[in-house]
């Protein structure tokens, strides 16, 4: 599904990184730790993916929601900066079937949200499952790198 909004806090950029007097590009950090979401429902068929510092997360509607809403026609996307406690309206989605709206699962900070969804709202139908197809879960990927690590 396509994401409606990230939440929680932005993060900081890093100082060492800022441009300094020598030009030179600013380089982005590359992390090595987990970042594995955890996926939670609600009963009103929202979902967030909360990474696994808890710190940062992504709300979006359940698959089943999508298939029931049908063709979306508008997406109403929730103010970047706005506070919301769990249960507030962030935003609504509206097809050729209902309209709804969509609720923030927990209480957050509306940071970024998913622009595409304003100019194409019928994307929030798109899964993209196809390319996740491809991708390993944890455990096949504990395999790939044991087998690698024996060559």
């Amino acid at each position: 599904m396509a994401s409606i909004a990230r939440c929680m806090r932005v993060a900081r950029p890093l100082a060492s990184l800022a441009k300094s007097s020598v030009s030179r590009p600013i380089a982005r950090p590359f992390s090595v730790t987990s970042t594995n979401a955890i996926r939670k429902y609600t009963k009103e068929h929202e979902w967030i993916d909360l990474s696994a510092d808890n710190k940062t997360g992504v709300i979006g509607i359940s698959e089943y929601a999508a298939k029931a809403l049908g063709d979306v026609v508008f997406v109403e996307l929730p103010e970047e900066g706005k506070k919301v406690k769990a249960g507030d309206a962030i935003g609504a989605v509206e097809s050729v079937k209902s309209a709804a709206d969509i609720n923030a699962p927990i209480s957050c900070k509306i940071t970024h949200v998913n622009l595409l969804l304003e100019e194409k709202p019928g994307t929030i139908n798109q899964a993209g499952v196809a390319d996740l197809e491809a991708l390993m879960d944890a455990a096949a990927y504990e395999e790939f790198t044991t087998a690698e690590a024996d060559h």
